[in-house]
């Protein structure tokens, strides 16, 4: 049985933990050489050599995506090992350890340094990635959004605001190189970072989905396979709720 990426190269951020760490796994499993990009050395050697391990093929690469001049470093080491790049999955966020507090409150350096990563980094990881994949004709990039665009939650969920209208944006301006710009919004999935900060409130908000369980990690695999395969050809621009039924528009 073929598998939907071989011969292909995609760029995982925040790839050492949670969702990204599904998403690396999966696209390892289904044939891609995967980049795990992110700033924990320890766990993307581990996810990284778990890959390997499984079958597939992949490199850790200290990336911080706030820095432009790493994100190019990144670029680097994965076209030297890999030939080029077909895909970028913006998935790394400041989260697990995140600060609680207010818009008209919060340190002003600790929101520019949130947003930085939070919302800046999918532009910063764009702009690096991008002349590379349109090399290879064109491809796909999905950024990671979060309900949290849709709902009240201060500066993390303004940053997904943001990275709804990059999404919006860059589909635009990548669209006549054949490159797709895509966004999962995932609702409350259970990873070591949502036990962090939502603790026992997690049980609450199952109340108020559709589908009474938090997601998983696996759960979002899926449509993320799916807006970088072939398969989402014509589908661009696009925020894809995957959240249980949390969120729903008329």
């Amino acid at each position: 049985m073929s598998k939907r990426f071989e011969n292909k190269v995609v760029v995982v951020t925040g790839a050492a933990q949670g969702i990204g760490e599904a998403y690396a796994k999966a696209l390892g499993a289904e044939g891609a050489s995967v980049v795990v990009a992110d700033l924990n050395v320890e766990s993307g050697e581990r996810v990284a050599q778990e890959i390997e391990s499984a079958g597939g093929t992949a490199l850790f690469v200290r990336t911080d995506v706030a820095s432009h001049e790493s994100a190019a470093a990144m670029v680097e080491a994965a076209v030297a090992a890999y030939g080029g790049i077909d895909g970028l999955v913006n998935n790394a966020a400041i989260y697990g350890d995140m600060a609680f507090d207010l818009l008209i409150s919060v340190d002003w350096d600790y929101y520019k340094k949130f947003m930085s990563v939070n919302m800046d980094g999918a532009l910063v990881m764009t702009r690096a990635v991008y002349p590379e994949i349109r090399k290879r004709g064109g491809g796909s990039i999905v950024n990671q959004s979060s309900t949290a665009a849709y709902l009240y939650s201060g500066f993390y969920g303004l940053a997904k605001v943001g990275v709804n209208g990059l999404t919006h944006q860059l589909a635009h301006e990548l669209g006549g190189l054949q490159i797709r710009v895509n966004a999962i919004a995932p609702g409350p999935t259970d990873t070591a970072a949502t036990r962090t900060q939502a603790g026992d409130a997690a049980k609450d908000l199952v109340k108020g989905l559709a589908l009474k369980r938090m997601g998983q990690p696996e759960d979002m695999v899926g449509a993320c396979l799916f807006l970088l395969s072939d398969e989402s050809s014509w589908v661009t621009g696009q925020i894809i709720a995957v959240d249980g039924g949390q969120t729903f528009r008329a």
